[in-house]
């Protein structure tokens, strides 16, 4: 067990409190009640001492089985006449009640108040010479440590409450990131099947089978990148982040959207910065993907231009099709680049996308690198 878990550092309190409980300069110096006259220590002031001090180690998991050791050791203590400094593990022992019972705190509360008055009422009768008024001011130290405790308690539950609705918005966060990452996955590769599988009944055989083939490789990508999202998903599984793919992968995409029969031309200006980031680095992967998604869906066949500016500090990217594309305001859900402009925008950059002036559709994005 860790020296620093709560159970070794209670059990060290309550140790502690029995050693200073037998020093002699301390020993006679605590929390007296009834103030009978003393008595010398023998083995049943020994008993109280150690009843009051060592159940503090079981404070937090056992609090109230504590507090009914404790205050048994020190009612011993006040009927007998005793006098030591172990006496304040009752002070201990209402607060931790307070703070760490989880159920019963009233019925509790109010066990402890019933054996407060029966010891007032034994010291009395014991010739105690305390008045009403100093049984009512001990009463009250003990309420105001019990009032500690709860107030502790509150606390306590508020920042677990807060850390929950902060682990749930996490959460939420994740489950809209993996549903965009399945929306750019899915609709790319199976737009792109069924524009080629489209294509495959025009075809002679040859050609066609050529076409199917293509048809077979995509279905295999879609599936391996759908595992390797939904593997983020699996609690006994990492997830495969080092193979989501980036702008080194963008020449395998448009091989793959032209291998679907839509022309398209890929030009890089300068040489990506270092300081881009994995994010930002699939961020720029989505979007050129889910621009070559929609020409397939809207304008097929149509010649597309992805363009590519770098600098040091920042990527800007461009994919314009030919007239053909517009309808999409109409046709699509608008899902994914809405999608894609949160992904962007979260990362410092922006996004727009619609007609430019010669009727083509164009969808142009910049992000910003990793400040360093």
């Amino acid at each position: 067990m860790s020296p620093r878990s709560p159970l070794v550092r209670d059990a060290a309190l309550g140790v502690a409190l029995a050693l200073i409980a037998f020093v002699p300069p301390l020993a006679t110096h605590g929390t007296r009640l009834g103030e009978l006259p003393h008595r010398p220590v023998d083995a049943l002031a020994a008993f109280a001492v150690l009843a009051q001090s060592l159940p503090l180690a079981l404070r937090r998991p056992r609090p109230a089985v504590t507090l009914a050791v404790v205050a048994a050791g020190f009612s011993v203590q006040e009927l007998r006449g005793y006098a030591t400094f172990a006496s304040l593990g009752l002070l201990v022992a209402i607060y931790s009640a307070a703070a760490y019972q989880k159920r019963s705190r009233r019925w509790t509360a109010l066990a402890a108040t019933g054996g407060f008055a029966a010891l007032a009422v034994a010291l009395h009768h014991a010739g105690s010479v305390d008045q009403v008024a100093d049984y009512a001011a001990f009463y009250a130290a003990l309420a105001g440590a019990w009032l500690v405790g709860s107030y502790v308690r509150a606390m306590r539950s508020t920042i677990e409450m807060r850390r929950r609705v902060e682990a749930e918005a996490a959460r939420a966060d994740e489950r809209a990131r993996i549903a965009r990452e399945l929306h750019d996955v899915v609709t790319h590769h199976v737009t792109a099947m069924v524009v080629q599988a489209n294509a495959a009944q025009f075809l002679p055989p040859d050609p066609a089978r050529e076409s199917l083939t293509a048809i077979k490789d995509t279905g295999k990508r879609a599936l391996g990148d759908l595992r390797d999202l939904l593997g983020v998903l699996d609690p006994a599984r990492e997830a495969p982040r080092d193979r989501l793919p980036g702008l080194t992968a963008l020449p395998e995409l448009i091989e793959r959207t032209r291998a679907a029969g839509q022309p398209v031309a890929l030009i890089e200006e300068g040489s990506p910065p270092a300081t881009l980031g994995t994010g930002r680095d699939l961020t720029a992967y989505r979007v050129v993907q889910e621009s070559l998604t929609n020409a397939l869906k809207y304008a097929a066949g149509r010649p597309t231009v992805v363009r590519l500016g770098y600098r040091p500090s920042s990527v800007d990217i461009s994919v314009t099709t030919a007239p053909g594309l517009p309808r999409i305001a109409a046709a699509g859900s608008g899902r994914g680049l809405a999608g894609l402009r949160e992904r962007v925008e979260l990362f410092g950059g922006s996004l727009t996308a619609g007609p430019a002036g010669d009727g083509a559709f164009t969808v142009a994005a910049h992000l910003p690198a990793e400040a360093t």
